[in-house]
Protein backbone atom coordinates (compact mmCIF):
# COMPACT_ATOMS: atom_id res chain seq x y z
CA UNK A 1 0.00 0.00 0.00
CA UNK A 2 1.37 3.39 -1.00
CA UNK A 3 1.50 6.32 1.34
CA UNK A 4 -0.10 9.56 0.22
CA UNK A 5 1.69 12.85 0.77
CA UNK A 6 0.27 16.37 0.47
CA UNK A 7 1.65 19.89 0.66
CA UNK A 8 0.26 23.37 0.03
CA UNK A 9 2.36 26.16 -1.46
CA UNK A 10 1.73 29.71 -2.61
CA UNK A 11 2.30 30.73 -6.23
CA UNK A 12 4.84 33.56 -5.99
CA UNK A 13 5.89 34.34 -9.54
CA UNK A 14 4.42 37.47 -11.10
CA UNK A 15 2.50 35.76 -13.92
CA UNK A 16 1.20 32.80 -11.90
CA UNK A 17 0.99 29.39 -13.55
CA UNK A 18 0.88 30.53 -17.18
CA UNK A 19 1.74 28.29 -20.16
CA UNK A 20 5.53 28.19 -19.68
CA UNK A 21 5.30 27.63 -15.91
CA UNK A 22 2.62 24.96 -16.40
CA UNK A 23 4.83 23.17 -18.93
CA UNK A 24 7.72 23.12 -16.44
CA UNK A 25 5.44 21.78 -13.71
CA UNK A 26 4.01 19.04 -15.96
CA UNK A 27 7.47 18.08 -17.25
CA UNK A 28 8.72 17.72 -13.68
CA UNK A 29 5.64 15.77 -12.55
CA UNK A 30 6.10 13.35 -15.45
CA UNK A 31 9.60 12.47 -14.22
CA UNK A 32 7.97 10.57 -11.34
CA UNK A 33 5.93 7.38 -11.47
CA UNK A 34 3.61 8.43 -8.63
CA UNK A 35 0.08 9.67 -9.23
CA UNK A 36 0.14 13.43 -8.59
CA UNK A 37 -2.83 15.76 -8.31
CA UNK A 38 -2.89 19.53 -8.05
CA UNK A 39 -5.83 21.35 -6.48
CA UNK A 40 -6.94 24.93 -5.97
CA UNK A 41 -10.22 26.20 -4.51
CA UNK A 42 -11.86 22.77 -4.65
CA UNK A 43 -10.87 22.07 -8.26
CA UNK A 44 -8.56 19.11 -8.88
CA UNK A 45 -6.32 18.40 -11.87
CA UNK A 46 -3.81 15.75 -12.86
CA UNK A 47 -0.41 17.42 -12.39
CA UNK A 48 0.83 15.48 -15.43
CA UNK A 49 -1.76 17.12 -17.72
CA UNK A 50 -0.93 20.54 -19.19
CA UNK A 51 -4.61 21.32 -19.85
CA UNK A 52 -5.62 20.31 -16.35
CA UNK A 53 -2.94 22.48 -14.77
CA UNK A 54 -3.79 25.50 -16.96
CA UNK A 55 -7.52 25.19 -16.24
CA UNK A 56 -6.89 25.78 -12.53
CA UNK A 57 -6.04 29.42 -13.40
CA UNK A 58 -3.52 29.79 -10.57
CA UNK A 59 -2.52 33.43 -10.29
CA UNK A 60 0.13 34.97 -8.09
CA UNK A 61 -0.90 34.55 -4.46
CA UNK A 62 -2.98 31.43 -5.14
CA UNK A 63 -2.60 28.56 -2.70
CA UNK A 64 -2.22 25.23 -4.50
CA UNK A 65 -2.05 21.77 -2.99
CA UNK A 66 -0.14 18.81 -4.39
CA UNK A 67 -1.19 15.26 -3.46
CA UNK A 68 1.08 12.41 -4.48
CA UNK A 69 0.68 8.66 -4.06
CA UNK A 70 3.24 6.07 -5.09
CA UNK A 71 6.76 4.79 -4.61
CA UNK A 72 8.44 8.16 -5.21
CA UNK A 73 5.60 10.38 -3.95
CA UNK A 74 7.63 12.11 -1.25
CA UNK A 75 10.44 13.01 -3.68
CA UNK A 76 7.96 14.20 -6.30
CA UNK A 77 6.17 16.40 -3.80
CA UNK A 78 9.43 17.96 -2.59
CA UNK A 79 10.58 18.73 -6.14
CA UNK A 80 7.24 20.22 -7.22
CA UNK A 81 6.95 22.39 -4.12
CA UNK A 82 10.49 23.64 -4.65
CA UNK A 83 9.68 24.53 -8.28
CA UNK A 84 6.67 26.61 -7.21
CA UNK A 85 8.52 28.24 -4.27
CA UNK A 86 11.33 29.15 -6.68
CA UNK A 87 8.82 30.94 -8.92
CA UNK A 88 9.38 28.42 -11.72
CA UNK A 89 12.82 29.93 -12.19
CA UNK A 90 11.33 33.23 -13.38
CA UNK A 91 11.91 36.75 -12.16
CA UNK A 92 9.29 37.60 -9.59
Amino acid sequence: MSTAFAATVEVTNRLGIHARAAARLVDLANQYESHIELSKDGQVADAKSIMGVLLLCSQRGSKITFRATGADAEQALAALCELVKDGFGEDR
